[in-house]
């Protein structure tokens, strides 16, 4: 696929560099470990960048479900991580924006039915954004238009289990 195409924002496929991303944690359309899940430990795995533009002024990830039943469903939203070769498990890299779930951190696969399949999206920017961080999907987006030179992704998998409880872990409200 090619960068271009990946993207919401125009950004011509000829300036788009291609990023490579890894997991020590599982590969590239592999299940991802339950640890990194809503029924497990629910902490972002993790991740490993190759070949980042040296323009590179900053960073974003987004971690996404595009089978959700309504829109993508947005599982990590993070901005303005300074240029790095890998994001640690658990950690909080940049600025966390507004997810799905209306929180302001990673929360994993916990899919309702069947399996599904986890986009870990990571964009090379030559700018930093400096939102707000209330944040969502969209807007930064749209703040990152014209400014992706590096992209790369991550696919990895999960699969519902009716003998699996539905766990929610529950975060402290943040008002917007």
């Amino acid at each position: 696929m090619a960068p271009a195409q990946s993207l919401f924002v125009t950004t011509a496929a000829s300036s788009v560099k291609e990023i490579t991303v890894k997991s020590p944690a599982f590969k590239h359309m592999g299940l991802i470990p339950q640890k990194y899940c809503g029924d497990g430990a629910n902490v972002n795995p993790p991740l490993q960048f190759g070949k980042v533009p040296p323009e590179t002024k900053s960073m974003v990830m987004i971690v996404e479900d595009q089978n959700a039943p309504v829109d993508t469903w947005v599982h990590w939203l993070v901005w303005d991580i300074m240029p790095t070769a890998e994001i640690n498990e658990g950690a909080v890299p940049g600025t966390e924006g507004l997810n799905a779930f209306h929180r302001h951190h990673y929360q994993g696969p916990l899919p309702p039915d069947n399996t599904r399949y986890y986009f870990f999206r990571v964009y090379a920017l030559n700018t930093v954004l400096r939102l707000h961080y209330c944040s969502t999907k969209y807007e930064v987006m749209k703040a990152m238009k014209d400014h992706v030179v590096g992209y790369g992704e991550l696919i990895g998998s999960y699969e519902h289990s009716s003998n699996r409880a539905h766990v929610e872990h529950i975060a402290p409200d943040i008002y917007c």
